[in-house]
């Protein structure tokens, strides 16, 4: 089943130091104002923080799955995905991962440890 807006705004507030914002009708969630996910205006893509040295792999592996950011995002660790493509568990480990790369690791360390 097609993973939603709304499941992952719901894992997304539940994760420490996490704000939601309307940038330019987007909805993106942050942390000490560096975006970890954010949605296309329609709601269909979901870009979210990703290491550079591995997205041409992920998007090489599931090609109508990964699209690559677009050209003005491609100095950031980041990477795009048709949110209709992915399950839940998937959309979890993404998210999270990403939050990861943004939160203070003593956070996410005690987030985690939990």
């Amino acid at each position: 089943m097609p993973v939603t807006v709304e499941e992952v705004r719901a894992l997304a507030r539940s994760l420490p130091r996490t704000e939601e914002a309307l940038v330019r009708d987007r909805v993106r969630f942050r942390v000490r104002g560096l975006v970890y996910v954010s949605f296309s205006r329609d709601e269909t893509l979901m870009g979210f923080a990703f290491p550079k040295e591995e997205r041409e792999a992920l998007v090489a592996s599931e090609p109508d799955k990964f699209l690559m950011p677009e050209t003005s995002d491609l100095r950031y660790n980041w990477v795009r995905a048709q949110l209709a493509a992915l399950d839940a568990e998937e959309m979890r480990e993404l998210v999270i991962d990403a939050w990861r790369m943004v939160a203070p690791k003593r956070v996410a360390a005690e987030h985690l440890n939990r």
